[in-house]
């Protein structure tokens, strides 16, 4: 259902079983066990990873294609073996039940050793049909003493007639305070841009909090309304992230816990390299923002982006090496965008999406900015790389709103990691770098107006 922006194959959740509901043969099985209720879930993982996964097989009724997958996987047994990378169970949260389109699903959060993620158990009618496992969305354990004050605060969508939600973590204290917005990376993140057990800007609103800084970070736009979104062939950057960069600004700046005057707009990845983008919209806005802060932005155009990262993770494994020669041939056709149509799908993005990014100079926008910007980047990075810091330093070497920052030992996501592990970097449970966290304060409490 969210496929349309799904263009950043990076940080994809990792595919264990996606079995397409086939026929189901009736009869012989009326004795078998189904899984109807969020309980009958969580018996079922409950032993798949804590238990005797060889027990199910033959318990539960599976539909025909799920019977043939298994064949091959020595059932549930062999199912389970693939799980061994995750290591140890820690804690299994609750089932709860999601219903798209009309198909049911189970969603169970497990935390392992290594990493967190959801098992997702997608069901036609009372038969399972399919087994994924899924981005985490329980609650990673926190230390008794982070306490935080966050309110619900939506962010209207008037174009979709609709808000998306959002929450406002606030410092102790009455304010007002300087305050900061999140704008995510590629995909549908959810506010706290999750990825598995890592819950980036969770993370920075968390650490800003502690040192008198406000937080503001909201549902991605494909998070909430990717159905809307993957029907719409005219949507770009500005539908995905921009617009609301700029909404989310006007936002704040009518709390009255918030200084109107000491308001950034921090980006991630993707949303680092829209941020001159939004700096150009800001302009025109009742409200404009104080400065920027960029982790990890691209210099380059997001396909070249994309090839480089299927070249890279072509060697951790036979899938990804059968994905980048899928994605190749598909992205050459970038090559001349005068070809295409507008019903022509790129990537999963639409012509416009692609027309619209081949026509912002995201170094020339850059080299517009009149505001303080602090531009922050991991050496580990294999997404986006030390190539793409030295373009932006090279690009605005003698513009003196530009600070740079780069880190040893950090990966995309600001914690510690090393390229060479590819996408096992991220298979842990730990929070951005405090180092990160406190030169964002300290560019922020630099940077914001004296008062009066």
């Amino acid at each position: 259902m969210k496929k349309s922006f799904r263009i950043c194959c990076a940080l994809c959740a990792v595919l264990l079983v996606l079995l397409a509901c086939g026929p189901f043969n009736a009869g012989a099985e009326e004795n078998l066990k189904t899984i109807s209720v969020p309980e009958d879930a969580d018996a079922f993982v409950q032993i798949l990873v804590n238990g005797d996964p060889a027990s199910l097989d033959g318990q539960y009724k599976l539909s025909g294609m799920m019977k043939l997958a298994m064949i091959p996987l020595g059932g549930f047994k062999g199912l389970s073996k693939q799980l061994d990378s995750l290591g140890a169970v820690q804690e299994i949260f609750p089932a709860y039940e999601e219903n798209s389109q009309g198909r049911t699903t189970f969603r169970v959060p497990c935390i392992f050793a290594a990493s967190s993620v959801d098992f997702v158990l997608a069901m036609d009618g009372d038969a399972l049909a399919g087994l994924t496992i899924d981005r985490f969305t329980g609650e990673v354990p926190r230390q008794q003493d982070d306490v935080f004050s966050s309110v619900d605060l939506a962010l209207p969508v008037p174009e979709l007639n609709g808000e998306l939600p959002g929450t406002l973590t606030l410092p102790e204290g009455s304010g007002p305070f300087p305050a900061v917005v999140l704008i995510h990376g590629s995909g549908p993140n959810d506010r706290d841009e999750r990825i598995g057990s890592l819950t980036p800007f969770k993370d920075i609103a968390e650490g800003l909090n502690k040192l008198g800084i406000a937080v503001y970070r909201f549902d991605k736009r494909t998070y909430v309304y990717g159905k809307e979104l993957a029907a719409d062939k005219q949507g770009t950057l500005m539908d995905e992230s921009i617009l609301d960069a700029v909404a989310a600004v006007q936002l704040l700046a009518g709390q009255e816990a918030i200084d109107p005057d000491r308001i950034f707009v921090l980006g991630h990845s993707l949303g680092a390299q829209a941020i001159p983008a939004i700096d150009r919209e800001l302009r025109n806005a009742p409200v404009q923002a104080c400065g920027y802060i960029l982790m990890a932005p691209s210099a380059r155009r997001l396909d070249a982006l994309m090839k480089e990262q299927l070249e890279f993770l072509a060697g951790f494994s036979e899938a990804a090496a059968a994905q980048r020669d899928r994605m190749l041939p598909e992205l050459e056709k970038l090559n001349d965008l005068d070809s295409l149509s507008d019903d022509d799908q790129i990537a999963g993005a639409y012509a416009p999406y692609w027309k619209w990014l081949a026509s912002y100079d995201v170094l020339d926008t850059a080299r517009q900015i009149t505001l303080p910007c602090l531009l922050l980047q991991g050496e580990e990075d294999y997404q986006v790389t030390m190539e793409d810091f030295r373009l932006f330093q090279e690009a605005l070497k003698d513009k003196e709103n530009w600070t740079f920052h780069s880190y040893p030992g950090l990966i995309h996501v600001f914690i510690h990691g090393k390229m060479e592990d590819g996408p096992a970097a991220y298979e842990v449970n730990e929070r951005i770098d405090p180092e990160v966290i406190g030169d964002i304060a300290d560019f922020i409490q630099a940077e914001t107006p004296s008062e009066e």
